[in-house]
């Protein structure tokens, strides 16, 4: 079957000069491919086809699909929370055709077979469904517990991502021995930068609003430290870090320095820090509890300045599903962390696109070309004979997230029963075949 989308906007910068003038443009999927690609296609070019299915893409923007670098699922362990099925249609819903997968279940993926559990979960089910591909990191140490280094060099051969433990790595010793040991596989190590004895037991970033609210400040040090001496560490071992989880104005100001200084590093924020600060604490809503903690309206700004500029290189959705049980408490006894796979496209667009702060490129960009490169994959593009992976949004659709139209079997977010505009219309992902 054959898919012909008319006249969508396209955002992707190799799609170049065979797009229209207003930039727009036909794109005809076959067998899976891009199989052409033009300021307009009449319905003639398909007529050597069967059952071509016409979208009409008038209004709409057409992209590379999105890829997020580091999402968690419940499953294996907590499969109340999240299984590998549920995941992957709510981040085709969201428009994700590829999610990295963080290590930290239970058992971790720590080994060839929990690498090859996750493998096999990509080709199992209806594969006319639309579900996003899992690729899974690999953890760093045994368990993620920070204490013995896994065997990286099989997990690499056995397709691994890259490696992670989705929490902070403490021990130094650890830390160098990785640097070394992985530096020679070219895969990224994503690290999250935070100083866990300077946290302590805060749950907001320290500042005045977090005082006046009574909830226990975790100062910006504790994560600017640890970038610091990571920062050092790769300075004398050129591996590939990626930084996760970035959070403060003065780390988006190391990180710029960093890469002035020439070292091989890339970073990413969380979404959720790009849309709330410390203003927004002020209803205790436990879906905005996350580690790291939300920053001040200064550290926010730094962030979006970040992105915007490219000293943080892509936005991650960090999606952290929870059962309503575990995330209905007060804000201090929260596990940190909200869903988002379904829901970011559409609240970074509101956000900044609509409101012009930021180009409709430069959004799809940060969630799919820079992603790619940070992963060091190839970024999915709209040319001709390249696989068919593919996000359709409108960005004046209006929906509202609820039991009925989410995905994720989580339910914790702050814009649950919430009225949205901007949704993700089809996502077409390699490997699948729909009706």
């Amino acid at each position: 079957m054959a898919t012909l989308i008319k006249q969508a906007y396209i955002l992707d910068p190799t799609a170049g000069s065979v797009i229209g003038a207003d930039g727009t443009a036909d794109v005809l999927i076959e067998a899976g491919k891009i199989a052409a690609i033009a300021p307009l296609l009449t319905e003639h070019a398909a007529e050597p086809l069967h059952d071509v299915t016409l979208i009409d893409g008038r209004g709409q923007f057409l992209g590379p699909g999105l890829i997020d670098l580091y999402s968690q699922s419940g499953e294996p362990g907590y499969e109340s929370r999240e299984t590998y099925d549920s995941l992957r249609l709510a981040a085709a819903a969201g428009g994700f055709t590829r999610v990295g997968l963080l290590p930290n279940t239970q058992p971790a993926t720590d080994s060839l077979s929990a690498v090859a559990a996750i493998q096999t979960a990509n080709r199992a089910g209806d594969r006319t469904a639309r579900k996003a591909h899992l690729m899974p990191w690999a953890a760093i140490t045994l368990g993620t517990k920070g204490q013995h280094l896994t065997e990286l060099a099989e997990l690499a051969r056995a397709g691994a991502l890259g490696f992670t433990d989705g929490q902070p790595i403490t021990h130094g010793v650890i830390l160098r021995r990785l640097l070394e040991y992985a530096q020679p596989l070219q895969k990224p190590i994503a690290l999250w930068p935070c100083d866990l004895a300077l946290a302590g037991n805060g749950v907001a970033r320290e500042s005045l609003h977090a005082l006046q609210l009574g909830l226990q400040g975790v100062s910006a040090i504790a994560e600017t430290t640890a970038l610091s001496t990571l920062l050092e560490c790769v300075i004398e071992i050129p591996a590939l870090v990626h930084i996760m989880r970035v959070s403060t104005a003065r780390s988006v100001h190391l990180i710029r320095q960093a890469k002035d200084q020439g070292l091989p590093i890339s970073a990413s924020v969380p979404w959720h820090h790009l849309i709330f600060d410390t203003h927004d604490l002020h209803q205790y809503d436990p879906n905005l509890r996350h580690e790291p903690p939300l920053g001040t309206p200064q550290d926010r700004q730094a962030l979006i300045e970040g992105v915007a500029t490219g000293v943080i290189d892509a936005i991650a959705i960090d999606h952290s599903p929870y059962t309503y049980e575990e995330k209905t408490v007060a804000f201090d006894n929260a596990p940190p962390g909200a869903i988002g796979l379904e829901l970011a496209l559409s609240v970074l667009w509101q956000t900044f696109v609509t409101s012009g702060k930021w180009s409709p490129m430069q959004l799809w960009q940060s969630l799919s070309q820079r992603p790619a490169q940070c992963l060091g994959l190839t970024p999915p593009s709209l040319q001709v004979n390249h696989p068919a992976e593919i996000t359709l949004f409108d960005p004046k659709r209006e929906w509202s997230a609820t039991d009925e139209t989410l995905h994720s079997l989580a339910r914790n977010t702050p814009w649950l029963n919430q009225r949205l505009q901007g949704k993700v219309v089809d996502t077409i992902i390699p490997g699948h075949q729909y009706d």
